[in-house]
């Protein structure tokens, strides 16, 4: 617990000894325990002489013998400091503050108090008021746990309205949210603007009657009757407003916010006109086989359906018929099986893998590392297992052309949570500035005062810079 306020702005009695009088030890007793719900008597030396409790753990107090032990040793250790300070206070005779100290009772059992330390008798005792802070503190934990709860929640609602809205847009089935209080359209996917010719925005807004011809209204509006009646009503057809085009109606009724809504579904009863499929899959099939990259599918024992080129160079064959139907375990992971086992378990609980080491072995004994990416499909009733192998060695020789970074930024990036932040921002700076510094070095061929210009700095200011980070040869060489 942190140190709480203080009762500085107390108003104390004008003049005690006439308003009290002389008080015998038992009044005092009896004023102490109603003060406080726990109460300590420490001497000079910061023992404890005798203990006072009326907290619902009083009985836990007297079991663990305080009396005769230090203050401190009955505290958890963050709260020893706030002892000593409230045992000073008090001595010194400063103002009155209450600290919020945390007592150990046992392992994962603390009993929070907040004291209120005062000067007592002659001999240099204090006496330690403490009130028990444990209902309070469960309070708090409740709030937080609540709290936390309704977030939870929150969150579930707002990522099932995601889910929901990203069907609402993308269904291929007109859909229209329609008021039942004054048939307004409310809202309106895509499909729903594409069948309308019109825009989504503008088919909201307007009245569900102004979609439809004026002979087909009355029928519109007997389906909506008897939904709203009875929640439900057999589809129904109607023609749209503005053509010959005739649409099937399907209307349900439910309610948000405390206001009846109709969903209506509009599905067209001309023929859409079929896109060339085969041509569409034609192209697909010719850009899987021009792949740069290997690409292979299988079923759900492994066994090789569908290929592309790169496939078949890394595993030094030449036809698609000597590995279709066989297992592609024969050439993908390393011996034992146990890369292949680990892949198909993970892509079947999570449906996607993406960069996982491997390797493939060629049928003339060749083995090359691989990257593989896979992903899990369905083809037909039965999953099939989609990968697409990269060989690593012509990606690591990229790397090593690529200019390293300075050391000093991997182990400024390795600082983060152990570092301020203003000081990785510091040394980031320096490291940038160098690198600045030092690439228009090289560009000016070292001359410094075409290096100042493209920096934008004056050559006192380069020089400066230059000191610092201990670059050139500071007393020749260059302009």
């Amino acid at each position: 617990m942190t140190s709480s306020g203080t009762n500085e702005n107390a108003v104390m009695f004008g003049s005690p000894e006439e308003s009290l009088g002389t008080m015998d030890t038992g009044l005092a007793a009896q004023l102490i325990a109603a003060a406080s719900d726990l109460a300590l008597v420490v001497d000079e030396q910061g023992l404890i002489k005798d203990v006072m409790a009326r907290t619902p753990r009083a009985p836990v107090l007297a079991q663990r013998g305080w009396v005769g032990h230090s203050f401190e040793d009955t505290v958890a250790p963050d709260s020893k400091e706030k002892v000593r300070a409230l045992l000073q206070e008090a001595e010194e005779g400063a103002k009155v503050r209450s600290r919020e100290i945390n007592h150990r009772l046992g392992p994962g059992q603390d009993l929070p108090i907040r004291y209120t330390a005062l000067p007592f008798g002659t001999e240099g005792r204090v006496l330690a008021l403490g009130r028990d802070l444990s209902e309070l503190s469960e309070l708090q934990q409740q709030l937080v746990g609540a709290q936390q709860s309704m977030e939870r929640e929150y969150a579930r609602l707002r990522h099932a309205e995601t889910r929901y809205r990203l069907l609402f847009q993308i269904a291929s089935e007109a859909v229209l949210i329609v008021d039942a209080s004054n048939l307004k359209i409310a809202e309106a996917n895509p499909a729903a603007g594409a069948l309308l010719e019109d825009t989504p925005r503008r088919v909201a807004g307007r009245t569900l009657a102004s979609l439809f011809a004026g002979e087909a209204w009355p029928s519109v509006q007997q389906l909506l009757a008897a939904v709203r009646v009875t929640g439900w009503a057999e589809d129904a057809r109607a023609k749209l407003a503005g053509g010959d085009q005739e649409v099937v109606l399907s209307v349900s009724l439910f309610r948000q916010d405390s206001v009846s809504l109709f969903l209506v579904r509009l599905a067209s009863t001309e023929e859409p006109p079929k896109p060339e499929q085969a041509a569409v899959v034609s192209k697909l099939i010719e850009v899987v086989q021009r792949l740069p990259d290997a690409f292979v599918v299988v079923d759900v024992h492994r066994r090789v359906l569908t290929l592309n080129e790169t496939f078949l160079d890394l595993v030094q064959l030449a036809t698609d018929e000597q590995v279709r139907r066989e297992s592609l375990d024969t050439w993908l992971g390393r011996e034992g099986g146990s890369d292949m086992n680990i892949l198909m378990a993970t892509l079947k609980e999570h449906g996607s893998v993406r960069n996982f080491g491997t390797v493939i072995r060629g049928q003339f004994g060749s083995m090359e590392e691989v990257e593989v990416s896979g992903v899990a499909a369905m083809n037909g009733d039965e999953p099939c297992y989609g990968f697409m192998l990269r060989p690593v060695a012509s990606r690591l020789a990229m790397e090593r052309d690529l200019p390293k970074l300075p050391r000093s930024v991997e182990q400024l990036t390795g600082l983060v949570g152990r570092v301020p932040l203003k000081e990785i921002v510091r040394e980031t700076t320096d490291v940038i500035e160098r690198l600045c510094i030092e690439a228009a070095l090289e560009v000016s061929r070292d001359n410094r005062a075409n290096a100042a210009q493209v920096l934008g700095l004056s050559r006192q200011s380069l020089y400066a810079k230059l000191r610092r980070h201990g670059l050139g040869d500071l007393d020749g060489g260059g302009e």
